[in-house]
């Protein structure tokens, strides 16, 4: 990790993230539900991230299922908005223990009431059919690309130091960032690729949890892209409304994995969002979903 991805009081935001998933199990409480209890480490934002809380549901849910079943389906929604200052309180439900499958439903709260409502899916190792959508070609290589550093770290505004500084996550744009104002070429599209800043521990299930964390960064980005938005743009309104997401194969999330998004449909003040993951040698490894709400100015009555 390079001197720049540390802030000016020595914060390590890939430190922050995994301690973020270090979601606690507090002291093996349980009713209808497993009870742990997690902590929004950074604040970039006024409320809690939903690719946060999403995590965290899913390293919760994984504490509660046997070692040989791994996460290949979650569906969540997000129900309120969470507040940075608190803890979230996630219960898991343990639906079902099948034979080669195992369902989790899980709750996470603050102040009594649901943020985030999700069915998480495990499923033991077995052999099977096998393909998958090709990777696209001709992207450049992530080093070849500037960091949100090199794109962001000259402002002196908060938003900008957050993005550039505090992200466990390096972003790196193949199609033109929008963090600043709108692009020329307007298509529903946009490609990524993403790593965190140094080396997660080898453990499978946090470099899952870190993936569902980043997939929600971008995702609405090709709606916007489409229409000439930014994330600048005055007046606008947005917010994840669900989340889907499925693993494919292994992957680390401390190695470069190309995201790339495309937006099908937007109606009704809500845009639609499909990301594929894919690593290096071309594999795809995740497939991410998602529905948000966009509200704009000029469709406001």
């Amino acid at each position: 990790m390079t001197p720049e991805h540390l802030s000016e009081t020595g914060y390590d935001p890939t430190q922050a993230l995994i301690e973020m998933l270090n979601v606690s199990n507090q002291g093996g409480i349980r009713t209808l539900e497993d009870i742990f209890v997690g902590q929004t480490i950074s604040s970039l934002r006024g409320s809690v991230y939903g690719g946060q809380v999403m995590a965290q549901s899913l390293r919760a849910a994984m504490a509660t299922v046997e070692e040989d079943r791994t996460i290949h389906s979650m569906h969540c929604y997000f129900l309120r908005a969470g507040d940075i200052h608190e803890p979230i309180t996630f219960g898991v439900e343990r639906m079902r223990d099948g034979r080669s499958f195992s369902t989790r439903r899980v709750h996470a709260y603050q102040f009594g009431a649901p943020i985030l409502s999700g069915i998480f899916s495990f499923q033991t190792a077995s052999r099977g059919l096998e393909h998958q959508d090709d990777c696209p070609k001709g992207m450049p290589d992530p080093e070849s690309l500037p960091t949100a550093s090199d794109l962001l770290g000259h402002l002196d505004l908060p938003q900008a130091r957050a993005i550039a500084k505090e992200r466990p996550f390096d972003i790196r744009y193949i199609t033109p960032a929008i963090y600043l104002g709108p692009t020329e070429r307007r298509e529903p599209f946009s490609a990524v690729w993403v790593k965190t800043h140094r080396a997660l521990p080898d453990d499978p299930g946090l470099h899952q949890a870190a993936l569902a964390y980043v997939s929600d960064y971008v995702l609405l980005e090709p709606a916007l892209r489409k229409h000439g938005k930014s994330w600048l743009e005055k007046g606008m309104a947005i917010a994840s409304l669900d989340h889907a997401m499925w693993w494919h194969r292994p992957a680390r999330a401390d190695e470069w994995l190309l995201y790339v998004q495309a937006s099908p449909s937007a109606s009704g003040a809500r845009a639609l969002g499909e990301g594929r993951m894919f690593d290096r040698e071309g594999k795809l490894v995740a497939t991410t979903m998602q529905e948000g709400m966009i509200r704009l100015p000029e469709f406001r009555d």
